[in-house]
């Protein structure tokens, strides 16, 4: 059961990625592009995601479980370190630069040419070598 209401949310949510225009790399740079032809109305998309999510944390701290019955996960530590902020500035160069981020290169499998699956491609194998690239600076950093 719980497979099946992942499987609905995924569709729904690249069905919502594809209809709010995250999957097309041209809106999301414009978006990007406040000093040149800058396109707001990704900021709707942004706040379509936030009220939601807003209403969603509120209702679970009034609940113990998910209607599925499962634990709702913890909230994370509010600490701001270099991991956070290497982290965030190689999302948003890479998002600036590709137009995608991981949900909608996902998305855009199915839609979207062979320029997504090569971002899904680098995407996977910077998600492989960056535990490694990590250990071996954290190493370093401790020398």
């Amino acid at each position: 059961m719980r497979a099946l209401f992942a499987f609905l949310a995924g569709g729904l949510f690249g069905a919502g990625l594809y209809v709010s225009g995250m999957t097309d790399t041209t809106k999301v740079q414009g978006w990007l592009d406040v000093f040149g032809a800058w396109d707001p109305t990704l900021a709707f998309v942004l706040g379509g995601a936030i009220l939601p999510m807003a209403l969603a944390w509120n209702v679970t701290t009034r609940r113990a479980r998910a209607a599925l019955g499962t634990e709702f996960p913890g909230r994370p530590a509010p600490r701001i370190g270099h991991n956070l902020v290497v982290g965030s500035v190689l999302f948003g160069a890479g998002w600036g630069l590709a137009g995608l981020c991981p949900g909608p290169a996902v998305a855009s499998l199915f839609w979207g040419g062979t320029g997504g699956l090569v971002f899904l491609v680098a995407m996977l194998a910077g998600m492989l070598a960056a535990p490694p690239v990590r250990n071996r600076i954290d190493r370093l950093a401790t020398l």
